[in-house]
């Protein structure tokens, strides 16, 4: 069986994860795996004293210091499973039935590469512990992991609601298709009214994808508001939210148009650090 991977680190969003992971839980009727990772942290080089004190001291020194760094991993180990009890009571709270802990030892990237093929959904925080006083900083591992693990991904803000309604950004590349027919076929947004956005002008073609991509979604059973805008795509989409108080936004990465090029170099970067709304990634 597969599992919805919620990677928690004891940052602000931690709540929001917890919560999105029981969410995903009950939408998916799939378990939810809590996922704390031990990176190590980075230490500068010890120096080598040998030349400046006695060789009796300079092992002392490096006894005391593997024993602090022995010391500060034991307290790491304390501390995440304290963080992964916490999360799991808010899970259970927020409705999640079945809720496993898992704590890794290595950085977050290789860990969810590791357990990818049991994945179904991996929830991550826009901002990781180091940057929980930067409003719109995103976590240091975030893109890494969004161009490596090839699973949905859900990116979620500090604060956390079930969506109540869903919008799609559609540019007609193949795949978008391939996200919107994911959407289609999942029960994670099935019964939410949905919003298919496109950022134009539009040829034709793209005015026949739009409306082709219309009919799968009704037929799917979708309620299907459609919106041609005009704009720069991620002011326009974020703008589009605020109006419609949209909740969450679809986007297949790696497309072949103005959207695609939202996900390359530092506009993948710019995309996650100012969007104002719960993101899904879809390959």
């Amino acid at each position: 069986m597969h599992t919805i991977i919620a990677c928690i680190d004891g940052s602000a969003s931690t709540e929001a994860i917890s919560l999105a992971g029981a969410w995903a839980s009950q939408r998916l009727a799939q378990p939810l795996t809590l996922l704390h990772a031990l990176e190590k942290p980075a230490t500068p080089p010890a120096a080598d004293l040998s030349g400046a004190i006695g060789l009796g001291s300079r092992e002392h020194l490096l006894e005391e210091l593997t024993a602090l760094d022995e010391r500060r991993e034991r307290l790491a180990l304390e501390h995440g499973k304290h963080l992964l009890q916490a999360a799991e009571a808010v899970a259970r709270g927020a409705g999640a039935a079945e809720v496993t802990q898992r704590q890794r030892h290595g950085d977050l990237v290789s860990t969810l590469a590791d357990l990818e093929d049991d994945t179904r959904l991996v929830i991550l925080g826009r901002q990781g512990e180091d940057h929980a006083a930067e409003a719109n900083a995103i976590g240091s591992h975030l893109e890494s992991v969004v161009r490596r693990i090839q699973r949905p991904i859900l990116v979620t803000l500090q604060a956390f609601r079930p969506p109540r309604s869903f919008m799609i950004a559609f540019d007609g590349s193949a795949t978008a298709q391939k996200a919107l027919d994911r959407v289609a076929g999942s029960p994670l947004l099935a019964g939410l009214p949905c919003h298919l956005v496109s950022v134009g002008p539009l040829t034709e073609d793209q005015r026949r994808q739009v409306a082709e991509a219309t009919g799968a979604l009704q037929a799917a059973g979708f309620a299907v508001t459609v919106a041609t805008l005009e704009g720069d795509v991620q002011s326009t989409l974020n703008r589009y939210h605020r109006e419609q108080q949209v909740d969450l936004m679809v986007m297949g990465a790696w497309g072949h148009s103005r959207i695609r090029q939202f996900f390359v170099g530092s506009n993948t970067t710019r995309m996650l650090s100012q969007a104002e709304m719960t993101l899904l990634l879809l390959r």
